[in-house]
């Protein structure tokens, strides 16, 4: 193997601290080669698709990647905007707000961001950092329940490449945050903002993006995770337990997935006279095309044509600025002991 050294590097020279804030991923462009190739690199992930590598690149070569990047381009479509990717415009933005909370508190630090699929990579996140002279580096992915198929993705993906690094950096990975406090407060407050806008409803749902079943059973502890942020909400809230549901969107394929699942929920609850609800997603920082279009228009379609009267999707944290705070204070918790942080 051939390592990557690095050539003008010059005795003496300072060393910083690098923070990497990584989320999952995003196509260059909302168009079906550029979706092809992102789709590739996605479902290809061992991760992702537990599956035999020889049956599943046949089906995913053959059948997925010549029918569904038309599709998902036309949905990508519907929420791409001027500048790009919503998912990477708001990484961007929560790049800024992090650093400026942390101006006063931590020192010599650079930040970037890098997707787990798609650019900018991980590749090209940790050479712009090891090019700025960090020898410390925190990676830190944006998911708030820690999940092999995105979090330990990341690890691999990281991983992976810093192997082939001459000099190794330290490194400190953040694995997930799902009951920090600040986390808890912050969503609280998103709930408690839009029941003061548009009223309180009938039923409070935490939707978050599911994993098939088999994880769960094979030791994943994503859905334990999901459980307990949900449940430190309802307590930080004083929430009854039929005020509230935790459900589970985005499935994929033909087996079980983590239930009780989003859409089907929405088809029975006006059944039960519920027809006035709120729905989050707390597993993502960011809204996406998983909030963005299947929560706040597919979802919101169903709800209604099932006899649904009132739908209001609560937005991501994104980077409202006590989201960003918070942030801050997980990056500062995960770099005690180095340097740059005096704290």
């Amino acid at each position: 193997m051939k390592y990557d050294g690095e050539k003008d590097y010059k005795h003496g020279s300072r060393d910083r601290l690098g923070v990497l804030l990584t989320n999952l991923g995003t196509p260059d462009k909302p168009e079906s080669l550029s979706l092809r190739a992102y789709l590739k690199e996605f479902l290809s992930d061992p991760r992702v698709i537990e599956v035999p590598k020889i049956i599943w690149q046949t089906i995913l070569r053959l059948i997925i990647l010549n029918t569904r990047p038309q599709k998902v381009a036309k949905l990508y479509k519907s929420i791409w905007k001027k500048g790009g990717s919503p998912l990477l415009i708001m990484l961007s933005k929560q790049r800024i707000g992090i650093r400026k909370t942390l101006n006063n508190k931590i020192k010599n630090t650079k930040f970037e961001i890098a997707m787990r699929y798609g650019n900018p990579s991980i590749k090209t996140g940790l050479e712009n950092l090891r090019n700025q002279g960090c020898r410390r580096i925190l990676i830190f992915p944006l998911y708030p329940q820690y999940c092999a198929a995105t979090t330990g993705s990341t690890f691999d993906k990281v991983t992976d490449i810093l192997k082939t690094w001459r000099w190794i950096p330290e490194v400190r990975f953040i694995n997930n945050y799902y009951e920090h406090p600040l986390y808890i407060d912050c969503l609280a407050k998103s709930i408690r903002d839009s029941w003061k806008k548009f009223g309180k409803s009938q039923r409070l749902i935490f939707s978050y993006h599911g994993i098939p079943k088999k994880y769960l059973l094979k030791g994943d502890p994503y859905h334990c995770f999901c459980q307990k942020t949900t449940r430190l909400v309802a307590e930080k809230m004083k929430l009854k337990e039929k005020e509230y549901l935790t459900t589970f969107q985005s499935r994929f394929g033909p087996e079980e997935w983590l239930q009780p699942y989003t859409d089907k929920t929405l088809e029975e609850l006006p059944k039960l006279g519920i027809k006035k609800i709120h729905i989050l997603s707390p597993g993502f920082s960011s809204d996406c095309l998983e909030t963005l279009e299947e929560l706040e228009v597919e979802n919101k379609n169903i709800f209604l044509s099932a006899g649904g009267e009132k739908y209001h999707y609560i937005k991501c944290l994104n980077d409202d600025h006590l989201h960003l705070q918070m942030l801050g204070q997980v990056i500062l918790n995960h770099t005690k002991g180095w340097p740059e942080n005096k704290n």
